[in-house]
């Protein structure tokens, strides 16, 4: 009970599950509030507790909204929300670039002139546009959440910065390329599921993790389908995946060696010990080197799935179902791969214009009998 009563006068205290000082206070409503002050330094968390306490007083009396920092806001979000996306991780990093140039701001008297000036900054040190996309993609995003779900009140200056970014890679292989490819994986004895795996994501279109994530329960042969539920995609969308006969060869050879090395592993690709395979970078990099190909990634084998599809003739439409986008907008860039099509749309004006020339021809031979007095 007195280690009680020190910690209500005084407002500071610690906690045997955290290394930092905690206050406690009364806030705007009324309400006792603790929490946690993110330092390890007495007097810092003294200071922290004193604007806490001036900040309610503040809006108790008079309804003045207290300030926010950068610092604030952006570790309140990424400690919430952020960790329930998928892009968690990359939030991360993009937090570490943008705290440089924002820590310390009170979130209030951000402008756009703010932004603008970390756009050219970071341009300056050779990030991409895709790159300072996501990081103020994350600085909005926090901003509206706060907002929203917190009441903060504070403006946007990162809304609609997008900055314009070049159109996405398309790199893909020939048949003869991929097969040169998956007989260099076969030599890859520290990597024996290699070769599987690029023959999988050729003939399925499932992007890196959608395979190495893959669970023999969604595995159905009998049906011949891979079964993706919404957390194991990209677009938080289930779909079913058909397999093919040389997709079907490759979900057995993995079957063959599960049994062997790792029968009660859950994994299709795992190691021998049964854990789940994260990374083949290494070896598929190996790989192309052997094959004689260059400047071709993990990623661009399910460019090459999309490719052979659209320049046998399948619709974009059933391309996108396959891969799993989100719109038809993500499958026209390969769009460009099917010229056919465009050729069978000029080819239908060609065939109008031919016609408006001979009724044309039909028109004036008429009109000149007539002028000649119905002769010839």
């Amino acid at each position: 009970m007195p280690r009680k009563r020190k910690r209500d006068q005084d407002g500071l205290y610690k906690r045997k599950d955290s290394s930092y000082w905690w206050v406690s206070y009364i806030n705007a409503s009324g309400q006792r509030t603790r929490r946690s002050s993110g330092t390890t330094n007495r007097k810092e968390a003294e200071a922290l507790l004193a604007k806490w306490r001036l900040e309610a007083h503040q809006e108790r009396q008079w309804g003045e909204q207290p300030s926010r920092s950068f610092d604030e806001l952006m570790l309140k979000y990424l400690q919430g929300p952020s960790t329930e996306k998928r892009s968690s991780d990359r939030d991360l990093c993009s937090a570490k670039h943008l705290y440089p140039a924002f820590t310390g701001r009170d979130m209030r008297n951000l402008t756009p002139v703010d932004i603008r000036n970390y756009i050219d900054d970071r341009r300056a040190e050779g990030a991409a546009p895709a790159t300072i996309n996501r990081e103020l993609g994350l600085l909005s995003s926090a901003i509206n959440y706060a907002c929203r779900e917190w009441g903060w009140d504070m403006p946007n200056p990162a809304a609609g910065r997008k900055l314009r970014e070049p159109e996405g890679r398309v790199r893909w292989i020939t048949h003869e390329e991929a097969d040169r490819l998956v007989q260099a994986a076969k030599g890859e004895s520290r990597a024996p599921h290699l070769a599987d795996f690029i023959v999988l994501a050729l003939n399925t279109g499932c992007r890196k993790g959608e395979l190495l994530g893959l669970e023999w329960r969604r595995v159905d042969m009998c049906s011949g389908l891979l079964y993706l539920d919404a957390e194991h995609t990209k677009s938080n969308k289930r779909r079913s995946v058909p397999l093919n006969s040389m997709a079907r060869a490759a979900i057995r050879s993995r079957e063959r060696y599960c049994k062997e090395h790792a029968p009660k592993s859950p994994w299709v690709f795992c190691h021998p010990d049964g854990s789940r395979i994260q990374n083949l970078k290494r070896s598929f990099a190996t790989a192309c080197k052997r094959a004689g190909i260059e400047d071709f990634r993990i990623h661009d084998l399910r460019h090459t799935c999309a490719a052979w599809l659209v320049t046998a003739g399948v619709p974009l439409t059933e391309v996108r179902d396959l891969l799993g986008h989100s719109s038809v907008t993500m499958t026209e860039r390969y769009a460009h791969l099917a010229p056919e099509n465009v050729r069978a749309a000029v080819e239908i004006l060609e065939r109008r214009n031919e016609e408006k020339e001979v009724q044309e021809s039909r028109f004036s031979h008429v009109a000149l009998t007539v002028i000649r007095g119905g002769k010839g």
